[in-house]
């Protein structure tokens, strides 16, 4: 891979990253002091949905890093090593933690009665991306470490 397209990637991982950042200090508590504004019935909501949602920034994050960590090993052409089947098992984990958090969120909703179908919508969309990244990155931890144990058998044979 070249170091343009992975110069893209990181910049994209950078962009993808601070809009995030934007959204969860601007927009997240904005629209949560709206939602209280305009149903004050539901106001004993508002910090247990923040920090739900605060909380799969950890996991979300964590997996930023570990995909930096990836486009470090790609640059220096060790795609598919040892390093690199554990940099995309810890990006399964925290994709997996992120649909746990999201499902736990969606059930304590509806059990209040509050689950508005915007927000379910949104939140099966969140479920689905982490469900596709969680199954795409243990697809390719097996596949990096099949080739690593390819290439040490190259290496013990040679």
């Amino acid at each position: 891979m070249s170091k343009n397209s992975i110069r893209f990637l990181k910049a994209t991982l950078v962009i993808i990253s601070l809009t995030i950042i934007a959204l969860s200090v601007f927009l997240l508590p904005y629209a949560a002091d709206q939602s209280v504004a305009m149903d004050p019935a539901y106001a004993y909501l508002k910090w247990p949905v923040l920090l739900g949602i605060y909380s799969t920034l950890i996991p979300f994050f964590i997996a930023i890093y570990q995909s930096f960590l990836l486009l470090n090993l790609i640059r220096h052409k060790a795609a598919f090593s040892r390093r690199s089947a554990i940099h995309f098992k810890t990006i399964s984990y925290c994709a997996q933690a992120i649909i746990i958090l999201y499902v736990a969120g969606a059930v304590m909703l509806a059990s209040q009665g509050v689950l508005h179908p915007g927000i379910a919508l949104l939140g099966l969309g969140i479920i689905f991306a982490s469900a596709v990244i969680a199954i795409f990155s243990t697809v390719l931890r097996k596949l990096s470490q099949q080739a690593a144990a390819m290439k040490s058998e190259l290496d013990l044979t040679v």
